[in-house]
């Protein structure tokens, strides 16, 4: 069990039987009574944001939350399809769930799956994923000043600033973390 102590940025607690996460902690200590602990909670399943006041002495459960390592399969109609590494077990995640991250996606990638019980709640990308440039403008002669970007869209739908060099075609390392442009891949 967790008590007020305990609270900081991104803890993973229980709340009404569902994983809520810290998002913004405030620590409060007034001249009279007990010190406040204000939180902006977020609900790790359907995203929801709310603010709850604790004082101290209160406990709380932590979350029941598991990684599992699982390899990306394929997207269908009913989402995106992961297998369990070692158990074969396939689960589906929704584009809500993924968010953005799906834009990262590349078949037979290594992820991390939170699991909420035998329910996939999020998805640890790694840090860096390689794509290929699908449209992007050509390259015109004199576009070499620093700093001048252009759009391009890659394999997987997800536009971004590339340099001016980029050209369709393009192997590009994308950060995962930003969705920005990293480096040129060598083929």
């Amino acid at each position: 069990m967790y008590n007020c102590s305990d609270l900081k940025k991104g803890l993973k607690i229980m709340l009404d039987g569902e994983p809520h996460v810290v998002a913004q902690y405030d620590f409060t200590k007034p001249g009279k009574g007990q010190a406040l602990y204000k939180c902006k909670l977020r609900n790790m399943i359907t995203g929801s944001l709310f603010d709850r006041t604790y004082r101290s002495g209160e406990s709380f459960e932590p979350a029941h939350l598991e990684e599992r390592e699982m390899q990306y399969l394929y997207q269908d109609d009913n989402g995106y399809v992961f297998m369990d590494k070692k158990s074969y077990e396939q689960i589906t995640l929704t584009e809500e769930t993924l968010a953005d991250d799906k834009y990262f996606l590349v078949d037979n990638m290594d992820v991390e799956i939170l699991m909420h019980g035998d329910r996939g709640i999020g998805i640890s990308l790694p840090n860096f994923v390689n794509l290929r440039v699908t449209q992007t403008d050509p390259w015109v002669k004199g576009d070499t000043a620093a700093g001048n970007n252009k759009p391009a869209t890659v394999e997987t739908g997800y536009s971004l600033q590339v340099p001016s060099f980029v050209e369709e075609g393009t192997l590009i390392q994308i950060d995962t973390r930003t969705g920005e442009y990293a480096t040129r891949v060598k083929q």
